[in-house]
């Protein structure tokens, strides 16, 4: 699922992975190419909050965020299902920011969470990046239960928008 802004049609991808180490105040230091990739968002601060699929945390730049709740701000919320729905997607959710130094600050609670211990990945997810304990991230990647073959085929095998037909 691409993220795109109707306003200006422009698809914001964040590229790599990276690894890196957290400090025992939870602190971690970007690394340089991708907080260069996340420069035009550095004034405007970014949403972390638990992935709802992964034991990861998942970094929003704000308008990726807004984006994303202004879809969910769409539910009905006189229906229980969706009010279950929003309370715990937006769980655990926090408004942080990079400091001068280029460090984010993860709270306590969020890398409870995610098991972060000191060795982290990075790893983008299209307009998002997705933090990761570097444990838990290679075993995820590494999963033999899953056949990445057969899963991409059926994720992106009906795609084809290309105007020549060749994806």
């Amino acid at each position: 699922m691409l993220s795109i802004h109707e306003n200006c049609n422009v698809l914001n991808t964040i590229i790599g992975t990276y690894e890196c180490k957290v400090d025992a105040k939870g602190r971690l230091l970007l690394p340089a190419p991708l907080k260069k990739q996340l420069s035009a968002s550095l004034q405007e601060g970014f949403v972390l909050k638990r992935s709802v699929f992964q034991p990861c945390l998942e970094l929003y730049p704000m308008a990726e965020w807004n984006v994303l709740m202004s879809k969910v701000n769409k539910l009905n919320r006189f229906k229980k299902q969706n009010n279950d729905f929003i309370r715990r997607f937006t769980a655990g959710v926090k408004v942080v920011e990079i400091d001068a130094l280029g460090r984010l600050l993860v709270p306590k609670d969020l890398v409870l969470f995610a098991a972060i211990s000191k060795d982290i990945v990075l790893s983008s997810a299209v307009n998002i990046v997705e933090i990761w304990d570097k444990e838990l991230y290679e075993k995820s990647i590494d999963d033999t239960a899953i056949d990445f073959a057969d899963l991409a085929e059926e994720v992106m095998g009906n795609l084809n928008d290309e105007p020549d037909g060749i994806s």
